[in-house]
C-alpha cells in the first residue's frame, strides 16, 4: 500500500503509462476495500496487445494518499466518470473485485446516463449482487478492532500490516471510507444494462458465496456468465491465471457475437 512513482493520467484516476498505440478496448479495473491501482499492475500486457489495462486509483489510496477518500458511492462514481471521460474514445470494459464490482456497476450506469456507450463487458468479481440486502453489520463507524477483524476475515491485507499498529493507524481512515462506500450504498432500480455481465466467484469464498453472485444476472438484458474459480474471497490473486484467461477470451470475442448480444437485448 506504499506510494509508488508511476505515470498518472485522467486527473490521477489511472496509474501507468498510456498504451503505445490506440487499443481495441480499454479495461478500467476497480480495486477492493483497502486496495489500489497496484493490484492490477501485473495485468498490464497480460491480456494481449489490443487491450489497455487501466488500473484505477481512488483518492486516499497509494499515489493519492494526500487526497481525502470518498465515503459515499454516488460522489465517487460521479468524480470517476468525469475523470475518465476523455478515455472513452475507444470501446471500454469495466472490471471490479468486491467493492470494485459495485463501483464498476454504478459507473456503467452513470456513464450511460451521461450519453456514453455501455461497456464492451462488465466484469463483476467477488461482489454480491447490488440488489441483495447486506449480510454483515457495518464496521465503517465501529471501533478500530471491529474494522481490523473484518479485514482479517476478508483477507485483503497482509498479516504484517494487520499486526503493525503504526501502519494500521495510517491506513484506517481510507479503509473506513472504503467500507462506508459499500455499507451506505442503496440500490436504485432502473433500466437494466444491455451489455454482457461476466461474474466470478470463489469456490471457497464464505463471505460472498456463488449464490450471492448469481443474481447479477438481473442487472442486464445481455448475456450473463458466472464462473466459479478455485480459492476464497481473494481468488482474484490466487486464481489470477484462470481469471485472466476468461477476461482475455471475453475481450477478444468476435464482432458477430457482440451483434448477437445487441440483438438479444433489443428483442427482450
Amino acid at each position: 500500500m506504499a506510494s509508488q512513482g508511476t505515470d498518472r493520467r485522467a486527473g490521477g484516476w489511472i496509474v501507468g503509462p498510456p498504451h503505445p498505440t490506440a487499443p481495441a478496448v480499454r479495461l478500467f479495473c476497480l480495486p477492493y476495500v483497502g486496495g489500489a491501482a497496484s493490484v492490477y499492475q501485473p495485468w498490464r500486457g497480460a491480456l494481449g496487445d489490443d487491450v489497455e489495462v487501466c488500473p484505477v486509483e481512488p483518492p486516499g489510496h497509494q499515489t493519492r494518499l494526500r487526497e481525502p477518500a470518498f465515503a459515499r458511492l454516488d460522489a465517487l462514481v460521479d468524480a470517476l466518470a468525469s475523470g475518465i471521460t476523455d478515455e472513452l474514445d475507444v470501446p471500454y470494459a469495466l472490471f471490479g473485485h468486491s467493492l470494485g464490482a459495485l463501483v464498476a456497476f454504478e459507473l456503467a450506469r452513470e456513464l450511460r446516463r451521461r450519453g456514453a456507450d455501455e461497456p464492451w463487458a462488465l466484469f463483476v468479481s467477488g461482489g454480491p449482487a447490488p440488489r441483495l440486502a447486506r449480510e454483515h453489520p457495518p464496521v465503517h463507524d465501529g471501533t478500530d478492532a471491529q474494522v481490523v477483524e473484518r479485514l482479517r476475515i476478508l483477507g485483503g491485507l497482509p498479516e504484517e500490516v494487520l499486526e503493525e499498529p503504526g501502519l494500521l493507524r495510517h491506513f484506517l481512515p481510507t479503509i473506513r471510507a472504503d467500507f462506508a462506500v459499500f455499507e451506505t450504498y442503496e440500490y436504485r432500480s432502473g433500466s437494466p444494462l444491455t451489455c454482457p455481465v461476466i461474474a466470478f466467484s470463489g469456490a471457497e469464498d464464505t463471505d460472498v458465496p456463488h449464490t450471492r453472485v448469481e443474481p447479477w444476472s438481473a442487472e442486464s438484458t445481455g448475456r450473463f456468465e458466472h464462473h466459479v474459480l478455485p480459492g476464497s474471497h481473494f481468488f482474484v490473486h490466487t486464481a489470477r491465471t484462470a481469471l485472466l484467461n476468461l477476461v482475455r477470451g471475453e475481450l477478444a470475442a468476435p464482432a458477430h457475437l457482440r451483434d448477437q448480444d445487441s440483438r438479444r437485448a433489443v428483442d427482450q
